[in-house]
């Protein structure tokens, strides 16, 4: 038996494919503004109306990106139609390559992707320094470039830091939603930053979330966490003073802190229950080989990715992989299958994601006329 769960406030597949299929360049007028916000179709020529028109992209800052209004719900479809494409071989997306300035657990990525099902194809570059929340820098900051799928020409450069944030908190649930207990209400937050706040919006959308159990190195953290938690949700919010405890009696937990090559190993055999889904969003940072092999299926969101970062040091001791999440969307592997198995999956952060999410923030950026206009 495989339990999955239904979304009806969301948006449907056939809705975000038409929503998809308007994308193509919009008209200019004169001063370089869009003459509607409707996008009708390209001339061959690059003329409209008889008057040539200069390329342009739109530039969205991060409060513009923040402000356009596309839902956790939307986004989640959006993922569900690109995971479901990519196990159907609909998809383009090559391990993303990365440098590393001042060593460590610094990262820059850079990570190109192409949906076909959603004429979206672009790439973001976007950087991970752990010691930046200690100089009042964002962990991950970063641009997406979206591109026309048509041209090649580039339609939009973003900011990719509210991006990031949904669209990993949103691949949780959609794996969630293949691996967790329908009825799951009680979270458990291993770290309470921006991740630890995105992947409990995404599964609230998904699940009858009633409470959120959150531990974090900081108390003070885990104070502000419960504070937005209760007032955004309407989710209570109950600190944990160990690790233990924001594991043990848990539905699903979620481990959101920084990305480690050495994990600290903090989780032991023992601490997850039966009939746990577990969803690491920072890799096995928090995780000891012991508590992993105790899980009946252990997935990702792509297992080449997760082969690459094998070679590169990550994921020294885990369980053999049972699917990745286009395996799972598509139906060529089975989620959960009894209410007492364990399940995980490792979600590494696909460039997918945020191509899934580009199309609608830049579609809706149009319509209401959010963002500037460069020339190219």
């Amino acid at each position: 038996m495989s339990f999955r769960h239904n979304d009806d406030n969301s948006l449907t597949a056939k809705s975000i494919c038409r929503y998809t299929k308007s994308l193509k360049h919009i008209p200019l007028s004169a001063q370089g503004r869009p003459q509607s916000v409707m996008r009708p179709e390209a001339h061959s020529n690059g003329q409209i109306g008889g008057v040539m028109q200069k390329n342009q992209l739109l530039y969205l800052s991060k409060a513009e990106v923040e402000a356009i209004g596309v839902t956790m719900a939307e986004i989640i479809e959006s993922l569900k139609v690109t995971f479901r494409a990519k196990g159907e071989g609909r998809t383009e997306m090559p391990p993303k390559p990365g440098i590393h300035p001042g060593g460590g657990n610094n990262f820059i990525h850079a990570m190109p992707a192409y949906i076909a099902d959603l004429k979206s194809a672009g790439i973001k570059w976007v950087a991970g320094f752990p010691e930046n929340p200690n100089k009042n820098i964002p962990y991950i900051t970063g641009l997406l470039i979206f591109n026309d799928v048509e041209t090649g020409l580039p339609l939009a450069v973003m900011d990719c830091v509210w991006i990031t944030a949904m669209r990993t908190g949103a691949a949780t649930a959609v794996a969630a939603s293949y691996l967790a207990r329908p009825e799951s209400s009680v979270v458990g937050m291993l770290g309470c930053g921006v991740q630890g706040r995105s992947n409990v919006e995404a599964l609230k959308v998904l699940f009858p979330l009633k409470t959120v159990r959150a531990y974090d190195v900081n108390p003070d953290a885990v104070q502000q966490y419960a504070k937005d938690i209760r007032s955004q949700l309407d989710v209570e919010v109950v600190p944990a003073a160990t690790p233990r405890e924001a594991v043990s009696g848990c539905d699903i937990v979620v481990t959101a802190g920084p990305i480690l090559r050495t994990p600290h190993a903090t989780i032991k055999a023992g601490w997850l229950d039966e009939g746990t889904f577990a969803s690491l969003v920072d890799y096995d940072s928090y995780w000891e080989p012991a508590a992993m092999a105790q899980v009946a299926k252990f997935c990702t969101d792509d297992t080449a990715q997760l082969q690459l970062y094998q070679q590169m040091g990550y994921f020294k001791n885990i369980p053999e992989i049972h699917a990745d999440l286009g395996e799972l969307a598509s139906g060529q592997k089975p989620g959960r299958q009894s209410a007492e198995e364990r399940t995980m999956t490792a979600n590494l952060g696909l460039a997918l994601n945020d191509m899934a999410v580009a199309p609608l923030l830049y579609q809706r950026a149009v319509e209401r006329e959010i963002g500037t206009w460069l020339d190219l």
